[in-house]
């Protein structure tokens, strides 16, 4: 009993171990292959996409960049002079219009057909080339105001936390665009060999340290914002492909019931008729109608064939009921029905089974029950499903109790409890599926097809009520079904105003019998000669 739960228990888990296992592999694998494929050691696909993201960047921040120079130029020109500020700024921003249509040219080009390791090269050398430029215009020539310093430092400090910025999906290009005008800057000021600008020098390593930590802090964020988009594309991905697994499961189940119910629907004459050929010929000879056997277990074998024939027509209609009710064919046939009268009819047809097995059945039935509005045969066969599955499970000398009552919310119920071994917990829904079977039912000696207790609850539910099944081990079970009161025949209230008379007054047809005045002065004056 307890093996078959841990088995049905452990094989879910089982699975869903193997499946989890396969997806670490392949992710393993997949991983495995994309470090030697890439040459940053991320995927080839999150290679692009830095890239892309370092080219949409740039052309963002181009106006800025514009900006900056123009300004820095600008403001240059009072150290160096205008030609020199002149030519740095067109030096710079030639170098600028150079990244710009390289990036454009980039995002334009087609994602499968990219040259990953050129682009990051050629991205490297542009960044190179304009730390370069800016080296150029911060290195403090000689002779000029000592003023000029924190000037260079706050420039450098601008230049190297915008490239920080820019190329921080490129690591090496923030290097490449940010080192040269750190080292130049620091080593300007080393060279002049006051205590004034070694700090200034010691302020330009540091900040350009701190910088170079902000941009692998960002180069690690969007690496991971690109690994979860990745692994939700992917989720999605398996979610697809097992909602068109499930929708072909689903499509290739209903296709299945298709044939099912048009094969029920075809076969029951089919098979009806051949049983009950059998069932009338072998009461004919289980009777010895004709004249009695010349081998008596002749008889015996007839009253067998009889008693198996109506075994199968049994199980045959409850099958056929039970596809009607899942097709959605079960049509009721309501009317009022007195719960009761029917729970005793079932319980007086069962009584000989049951005292033959050596069972008690008491019976406690609420009096002056109104009518129920309900189909009374399939409520005879909830009782009769219910009462039989007791009587059953239920071991010689035990007690079963059968009730019909009134529920709490104006309803009627029905209760069939007995005192067999019981279900277990988690075999509970297992019986209440079709063709289900507990333990205890295997174990039987009297199996059935597991069809009574799902045809009994699928009834129930046609009728809008309600099926509980609560069971304990060596104690017994209980069977609860209640019908909603909606389908109570409670008796209505006489109407307090009274009805109108049927009988018009006689004073009415006097006056209608009477002809009108001047049709009465008329008929006088004719007869007086008075005129016509």
């Amino acid at each position: 009993m307890n093996g078959t739960g841990d088995q049905r228990d452990i094989a879910p888990q089982t699975g869903g171990t193997s499946a989890k296992r396969r997806r670490a592999a392949a992710q393993r694998v997949r991983e495995a292959r994309d470090r030697l494929t890439s040459t940053t050691g991320t995927r080839p696909a999150f290679d692009y996409e830095l890239l892309r993201q370092f080219a949409q960047t740039r052309l963002s921040a181009s106006l800025v960049i514009l900006l900056l120079v123009g300004t820095v130029g600008f403001l240059s020109s009072l150290w160096i002079g205008a030609m020199k500020a002149g030519i740095w700024t067109a030096a710079v921003l030639l170098i600028h219009a150079v990244i710009v249509a390289k990036c454009r040219q980039f995002l334009a080009a087609p994602p499968g057909e990219v040259p990953i390791r050129k682009w990051r090269l050629r991205f490297i050398v542009l960044d190179l080339f304009f730390g370069l430029a800016w080296m150029f215009i911060l290195v403090h020539p000689v002779g000029v105001d000592e003023q000029s310093g924190t000037f260079m430092l706050f420039i450098m400090l601008l230049v190297v936390a915008v490239s920080s910025m820019l190329a921080s999906s490129v690591p090496i290009a923030v290097f490449a665009g940010t080192v040269p005008v750190s080292a130049a800057v620091a080593l300007d000021f080393a060279l002049r060999g006051n205590l004034h600008d070694y700090i200034l020098a010691l302020m330009a390593v540091t900040a350009q340290g701190y910088f170079l930590l902000l941009a692998h802090r960002l180069y690690s964020t969007t690496l991971a914002t690109l690994e979860a988009r990745a692994e939700k594309d992917a989720l999605i991905g398996e979610l697809e492909a097992s909602k068109a697994i499930s929708d072909e499961a689903r499509r290739r189940a209903e296709g299945a019931n298709i044939a099912k119910s048009r094969f029920l629907a075809q076969m029951s004459h089919e098979l009806r008729t051949p049983l009950n050929a059998i069932l009338g010929f072998s009461e004919v000879m289980k009777g010895e109608i004709f004249g009695p056997h010349q081998v008596p277990a002749y008889k015996e074998y007839a009253g067998d064939i009889h008693n198996s024939g109506v075994h199968l027509l049994g199980l045959i209609n409850e099958i056929l009921d039970l596809s009607r009710i899942e097709a959605g064919r079960y049509e009721l046939n309501e009317e009022p029905v007195s719960l009761a009268y029917v729970v005793g009819e079932c319980a007086h047809l069962l009584q000989m089974r049951a005292k033959n097995r050596g069972i008690a059945i008491h019976e406690m039935f609420e009096t002056d029950m109104p009518r129920l509005w309900a189909d009374e045969r399939a409520v005879r066969q909830i009782c009769l499903n219910l009462l039989g599955n007791a009587i059953k499970f239920t071991p010689q000398g035990g007690e079963i109790w059968l009730k019909a009552g009134w529920t709490a919310s104006g309803g009627q119920y029905v209760s069939v409890k007995d005192t067999g071994p019981g279900i277990p917990e988690e075999e509970i829904p297992i019986v209440l599926a079709s063709f289900g079977q507990g333990s205890n039912s295997i174990k039987s000696a009297e199996q059935g097809a597991g069809l009574g207790l799902p045809i009994a609850k699928s009834l129930i539910d046609l009728h809008g009520g309600t099926f509980t099944l609560k069971s304990k081990l060596r104690i017994g079970t209980e069977v609860v079904i209640t019908f909603p009161p909606e389908r109570v025949m409670s008796a209505l209230a006489p109407l307090a105003e009274p009805a109108p008379s049927i009988q018009p007054p006689q004073w009415q047809s006097e006056e209608t019998d009477r002809p009108p005045p001047e049709t009465r002065a008329n008929t006088l004056r004719r007869l007086l000669g008075f005129g016509s």
